[in-house]
């Protein structure tokens, strides 16, 4: 591979999570040769974190994914060497690389930029465009002077874009944040008609706890895992894989994660901080303490899964709670409620609100005085 050529997919982030899901995926299809090909990671923070493991990535050696836990009451233990990412990139030093590799090479684009992946800067300017000039600072403004560049470069061609940021219609958010930036930035119209017609912008859903890293590259995760995607005509998948779900009730999917898992481990961290419960505690830790569990078990049945049996899914939220259930008992995750409060009031009107709101018009009549307390309380 020449240093202008890329492999087909393009990913931005070099968190573990992608490391132990989508990359992990398309190692394992490669395998069945039934993936698009191989993946270059693009560090788009300075992070010494992530430089570090940029600099591991680039050499191509697989790195090991060890997946620990219990599946339908089994325990699992296994292995894997992924091998599918070849090439990694510094943004910021090799953006004229990136640039040129992009316009020809890629036909997908996976990110997972964190929380704030799709905060805009001032600093970023149309004049970032120009054939010499340096990488934008934010992770939008750089994939839109990358889209600009494969428009000039073939307006014709298509593009499937997969974030995987944890964003409600993720694809629909990036696609009109983007937009919106080209208009500012007084882009061509032909070219934001590009980025709604040509570009397909898919809605996503990740779900795998991924709790602990390896030096210098490489993960733990759980045994479970799913990429669920909203089916729409003219997308690329990067890959086909068990775990990966083409749906057309994506909503359904967000629901479930958002309103069990997520809320469950908000929950668990807002105990965390509010009883002055141990500094290293992990989930499965506090899953042992029969009090705490009783609550979180009471929280789901009394007022989350009314909810649900109000929007006539109560039997697949069952099952769905069921399997947290079990999630949040492996004993091999070290997934600590210290990480899981980062960003604790954000994540709270994220994953709590929306279903006090949705109870409010589906179940008036339900009480939820947990949830209410959690949202009013000042941790």
């Amino acid at each position: 591979m020449s240093d202008s050529q890329f492999p087909p997919i393009l990913q931005f982030g070099t968190s573990r999570f992608l490391q132990a899901h989508v990359d992990l995926f398309v190692s394992q299809a490669l395998e069945r040769g039934e993936a698009l090909g191989r993946i270059a990671v693009v560090q788009s923070t300075d992070s010494p974190a992530s430089t570090a493991r940029t600099a591991a990535l680039a050499s191509g050696t697989p790195y090991r994914v060890l997946i620990q836990g219990i599946d339908k009451g089994q325990v699992v233990e296994q292995s894997h060497w992924a091998s599918a990412i070849c090439r990694a990139v510094h943004a910021t030093e090799q953006w004229p690389l990136l640039r040129q590799g992009f316009v020809e090479h890629v036909k997908v684009v996976v990110s997972n930029t964190g929380d704030r992946g799709y905060q805009l800067d001032s600093r970023d300017t149309q004049a970032l465009l120009a054939a010499h000039a340096p990488a934008p600072i934010s992770f939008p403004a750089k994939l839109l002077v990358l889209l600009h560049d494969r428009w000039k470069h073939s307006p014709q061609s298509t593009l499937s874009l997969f974030p995987c940021e944890l964003v409600a219609r993720n694809g629909d958010v990036l696609r009109d944040l983007l937009v919106a930036l080209a208009r500012s930035w007084a882009l061509d119209d032909a070219f934001q008609t590009y980025l709604i017609q040509n570009c397909r912008w898919a809605n996503s859903l990740v779900d795998r706890i991924v709790s602990q890293a390896l030096e210098p590259v490489g993960a733990v995760a759980e045994p479970y895992a799913l990429w669920a995607i909203e089916r729409q005509e003219g997308l690329t998948l990067p890959c086909s894989h068990d775990a990966i779900v083409l749906t057309d009730s994506l909503d359904d999917f967000e629901r479930l994660k958002l309103f069990t898992l997520n809320l469950g481990h908000s929950y668990l961290a807002e105990r965390w901080l509010s009883d002055g419960r141990p500094a290293t505690e992990t989930v499965y830790q506090a899953m042992q303490n029969p009090a705490l569990r009783a609550d979180l078990e009471a929280l789901w049945a009394s007022e989350v899964l009314p909810v649900f049996d109000a929007l006539g899914q109560l039997d697949a939220a069952r099952r769905y709670v069921d399997s947290v259930r079990e999630r949040f008992g492996n004993p091999f995750l070290q997934h600590r409620l210290a990480d899981i409060a980062v960003n604790h009031k954000d994540k709270k009107e994220r994953r709590l609100l929306p279903l006090v709101e949705l109870a409010a018009q589906l179940a008036p009549g339900l009480e939820q005085p947990m949830l209410r307390a959690v949202l009013l309380s000042q941790h």
